[in-house]
């Protein structure tokens, strides 16, 4: 629903230099198509790489008005608020954009169509509110309609949540394009689903339908796909996270080929919210075990998909130090392992491709 080529306004409001604008901030280090400014007053007119860290030549200003100078067609809510809500203080920005004929992107929990305030100002023609974080219409359950599709679809599995498997996906699509091949990737969050234009919002589906979900979105990514085709399929959650369920409906509805386990380098426990018991994270090579066992059941092609490498998280780690944590985990797990985002993924998708 989101054009590629749509020029777009994220409202950060705060989330520039924090987690809760991870959203914006990935949308900003990946979208290819045009972000033609920000909107967060407390960092307006700062520079976007110094304060983030992302090479991208875009303005940071303090409000709607200052951003439609530029040309925006969509205004995106580029945060990602505990509690799901848009926060009052971005309120006066989001109208502002309606009435300027501006379409709204939203991957909230709250439905901004819903709002009373937002559904009273009439939509031009063309203009639209996308709440991305809705069960799709006309669901069903899976049927492993997947495992007929030509090519590979390699899905990435985390040893927890947030490890970074959305920016792995994305930098081995952005390295297969390198190479002049067919890589296609399938959002299954809001800021993947943000970032593609298309996908499903995962955590917005009951239980029942949420393989048949995935099932949908990668028929749909790989239609008119053939045997070099790469579908890479965004993960969520962890099996080993206590609070998680997203794995199983993922493996059962992409029916991967292949799999990249994502882990952050020193981590030895799930995070959980404040209280609650330690989960320690299992060795790597027992989570690589249970993974392939999974994904081996519920197929009919008799496939055993494999772990083909590790991509590591290693942002918090010095240059030595990651360099260490790579090494040692490679020996743990006798794979591949680089981190895509600080060297690139090409020594991950080698692996891959040399199956």
């Amino acid at each position: 629903m989101l054009s590629a080529s749509a020029p777009i306004v994220l409202l950060l409001h705060g989330g520039l230099d924090d987690l809760s604008g991870k959203t914006g901030l990935a949308m900003l280090r990946y979208r290819s198509g045009p972000i033609v400014a920000v909107i967060d007053p407390a960092f307006a007119g700062a520079d976007l790489k110094a304060t983030t860290g992302i090479d991208r030549a875009v303005p940071v200003v303090p409000d709607m008005a200052a951003a439609l100078a530029y040309g925006p067609e969509v205004a995106v809510v580029g945060l990602a608020p505990s509690g799901g809500r848009l926060p009052e203080g971005m309120r006066a920005d989001v109208r502002a954009a309606l009435q300027a004929g501006l379409s709204l992107a939203s991957g909230l929990h709250g439905r901004l169509a819903d709002d009373p305030e937002f559904a009273a100002i009439p939509l031009r023609p063309g203009q639209w509110i996308w709440d991305l974080r809705q069960e799709p219409d006309g669901l069903e359950v899976a049927t492993a309609r997947a495992a007929a599709l030509p090519g590979r679809r390699l899905l990435a599995v985390g040893s927890d949540m947030a490890v970074g498997k959305m920016s792995a996906c994305l930098e081995l699509q952005a390295e297969a394009q390198r190479r002049g091949l067919d890589a296609r990737f399938v959002g299954t969050g809001q800021a993947g689903i943000l970032i593609a234009g298309t996908g499903v919002a995962l955590d917005a589906v009951r239980v029942d339908y949420a393989a048949g979900a995935v099932e949908a979105a990668v028929l749909a990514a790989a239609a008119g796909a053939g045997p070099q085709t790469l579908v890479l399929v965004e993960g969520q959650g962890s099996l080993g996270h206590p609070g998680s369920t997203a794995t199983l409906p993922l493996l059962r509805g992409s029916q991967p080929t292949d799999l990249l386990l994502v882990h952050r380098a020193g981590q030895t426990h799930v995070r959980t919210r404040p209280g609650a018991a330690p989960v320690p994270i299992a060795p790597l090579p027992e989570l690589i075990g249970a993974l392939e066992s999974l994904a081996a059941l519920g197929r009919p092609d008799g496939l055993r998909p494999r772990v083909r490498a590790v991509a590591l998280n290693t942002a918090r780690l010095s240059t030595a130090a990651a360099t260490a944590a790579l090494l040692a985990t490679a020996a743990e797990t006798g794979l591949p392992c680089a981190d895509p985002v600080r060297q690139g993924a090409a020594p991950l998708l080698d692996a891959l491709v040399a199956v």
